[in-house]
């Protein structure tokens, strides 16, 4: 069975990098935008400068996020506990956007699946950067 560290290092990394597929939507054209807004049942994407700012914004971020994690995951111990930083962060971030789902009157499925899903992995991994020492072998990422 893995360990904390390697199971960490794994899971910090796999969510480091859905998180970079966030820079498609912030770089897509709006009537790409406007599209998925469609499939997802949620009606036309209304065409104004806030709405493109507020969309490719939050994706941004959300890249910025990725990429910060995948950085740091190249040496675990030595920035542990700014990792542990960011997935609180991260596991605060989803209990905001739970309630921002429910109050702004989204369909069933984004509010199930967006803020718990970031809570969950916030947590998960939050547990498992609680259970790793920062003293011991470097692993093979570390040197």
């Amino acid at each position: 069975m893995m360990d904390s560290e390697r199971l960490l290092l794994i899971f910090l990394r796999i969510f480091a990098g859905v998180a970079l597929i966030a820079l498609v939507p912030a770089c897509m054209p709006f009537a790409w935008m406007d599209a998925v807004h469609r499939f997802l049942g949620l009606g036309p994407l209304p065409d104004l400068p806030i709405t493109s700012y507020l969309a490719r914004s939050l994706s941004g971020f959300y890249a910025v996020y990725g990429a910060l994690l995948l950085y740091l995951s190249f040496s675990l111990r030595r920035f542990l506990d700014v990792i542990r930083v960011l997935l609180g962060l991260g596991l605060l971030f989803g209990i905001g956007l739970l309630g921002i789902d429910c109050t702004a009157g989204l369909p069933w499925y984004w509010i199930v699946c967006e803020g718990p899903l970031v809570i969950g992995l916030c947590g998960g991994l939050l547990y498992l950067a609680g259970r790793v020492k920062k003293s011991g072998l470097a692993l093979p990422s570390d040197r």
